[in-house]
């Protein structure tokens, strides 16, 4: 039986201000499996965002255990983390984050170069991805010649490109209208599920959390 792509054992981090601790995460325990496609509920404060930093493998600081596909990542330094990071996991922000002296075919070109990809290998997967997600005619527009709902699709393909085992995804719709974030939503599981990777996807959105195959809720760093 394959490891989970993500098992979290008492996690927790806590932030000092001035004389107070604040705890943000309280001993959270989570696994999701290989294709699954997880719903992270919770308001805003809850501790989504940490905790996505904490399975993205952005920042140190936390205690309890990460593993990721079966490696332990909990006492890794900065460069391997980097390094796993890059190999196993594609992320999508609520603000599209895209490189915007570049093309829209560019921006999911360049991290597969990074991977060591070659040229004509990543220019056909970028082709394959922004077609699938309707960009076919909209390769060669940098980001503020796209709509937002474009950009957002834009960024959906550049976190699957290296087709990563696991995508994290911190409230991916958050800044579209409702029509907007339905279409992208869907494109974004589709793709997903796909390729056959695993996603985490915060969300405040009670509605597009229960199109996922599970859903889980933060409250004051506490899993529910």
């Amino acid at each position: 039986m394959s490891d989970p792509v993500v098992r979290l054992e008492g996690l927790t981090r806590s932030f000092v201000q001035g004389d107070v601790q604040i705890d943000v995460l309280r001993g959270v325990n989570m696994t999701i499996a290989p294709g699954e496609i997880v719903a992270l509920l919770g308001p805003s404060g809850s501790g989504k965002s940490t905790l996505l930093q904490a399975v993205g493998l952005l920042e140190g600081g936390f205690g309890g255990k990460i593993l990721i596909s079966g490696t332990d990542a909990s006492h890794m330094d900065s460069d391997e983390r980097t390094t796993l990071r890059r190999d196993t996991i594609g992320f999508v922000y609520q603000f599209h984050h895209l490189l915007p002296d570049f093309t829209a075919i560019e921006n999911v070109i360049i991290p597969q170069l990074i991977a060591n990809r070659s040229r004509d290998e990543a220019e056909g997967r970028a082709k394959e991805l922004l077609g699938a997600l309707g960009l076919a005619e909209r390769l060669d527009h940098k980001p503020s010649q796209l709509s937002g709902g474009e950009q957002q699709r834009v960024a959906v393909a550049r976190a699957l490109a290296n087709r990563p085992g696991l995508v994290l995804a911190d409230e991916p719709t958050g800044n579209l209208d409702e029509a907007t974030a339905d279409k992208v939503i869907g494109e974004f599981v589709r793709l997903v599920r796909g390729q056959g990777s695993a996603a985490l996807i915060a969300t405040h959105n009670e509605r597009l959390a229960y199109a996922m195959d599970r859903v889980l809720r933060l409250h004051d760093g506490v899993l529910e």
